[in-house]
């Protein structure tokens, strides 16, 4: 009889073991995590962006797709105005950056913070090639004859443009009015106006004369687009790092 107890005794002291190393084993696979990293190693990020910043940041974009392996960056470019409207009717973006402060403001429940300054820029008076019309100041946009287009009442530039007519007390009537400042630029480049009112980062092409005016600067804005990407935060961080700001410097922005 004594065998059979050796053997129930040997059983009851295994059997309590091999649970605990079971326990023990379990309780170190639930408890490993993996490492936290403050940037997301890929994904896309959905930029909308005023028109404006098109040259700037399509340049943006390579440099940040070239420090973020993995991240690639989409943009929509577009009047300020249209931008905000589209992300009312829920149009997915990360980021949204805006020609003006206000226009950004006006969605702030949308956005995960505060406008931040993404840069600053400043009006330009824009003539035609060979300056057909003579026009060499805001008082000549009032002249009969001078063909202006501006950018339309509800686009950033569009505003800063009236503020900057009133404020010289000049009267102008426009034959065009643009959705983004992009057309006024195009329409004086083709010849279709004599002169218009965009910015000085547009004052790129060779077939497009300008003058800064003076105490028109104007300040854009920018914000991660709250329920967007952890990516899109990121990419706000790279526009107001120094390489960021250089890029825009470079593209004659203002830096923030």
């Amino acid at each position: 009889m004594n065998p059979p107890l050796i053997a129930r005794r040997s059983l009851a002291v295994l059997l309590p073991l091999s649970l605990l190393i079971g326990c023990g084993s379990s309780t170190s696979t639930t408890t490993q995590a993996a490492p936290a990293s403050a940037t997301p190693s890929g994904g896309a990020v959905t930029v909308f962006a005023a028109s404006s910043l098109k040259k700037a940041f399509t340049a943006e974009g390579k440099a940040f797709e070239a420090t973020h392996p993995g991240l690639t960056v989409t943009f929509s470019f577009a009047g300020s105005q249209v931008l905000v409207a589209q992300l009312q009717q829920g149009a997915p973006a990360d980021v949204l950056a805006t020609a003006d402060l206000a226009t950004i403001t006006s969605v702030r429940s949308r956005l995960v913070s505060d406008p931040q300054v993404l840069a600053h820029n400043q009006l330009a008076l824009l003539v035609a090639k060979g300056n057909p019309g003579k026009v060499t100041g805001l008082a000549d946009l009032a002249r009969p004859g001078v063909k202006v287009v501006l950018a339309g009442p509800t686009v950033p530039a569009g505003k800063a443009a009236a503020r900057a007519l009133k404020a010289a007390g000049v009267r102008v009537t426009p034959v065009s009015l643009e959705d983004a400042v992009t057309g006024v630029v195009s329409k004086v480049r083709l010849g279709e106006a004599d002169a218009g009112i965009a910015y000085v980062s547009d004052l790129n092409g060779a077939d497009v004369l300008g003058t800064p005016l003076p105490r028109t600067t104007t300040t854009l804005g920018i914000a991660a687009v709250r329920g967007g990407s952890a990516a899109g935060q990121t990419f706000v961080q790279f526009l107001l790092s120094a390489p960021g700001q250089a890029i825009l410097e470079a593209a004659k922005f203002q830096p923030a």
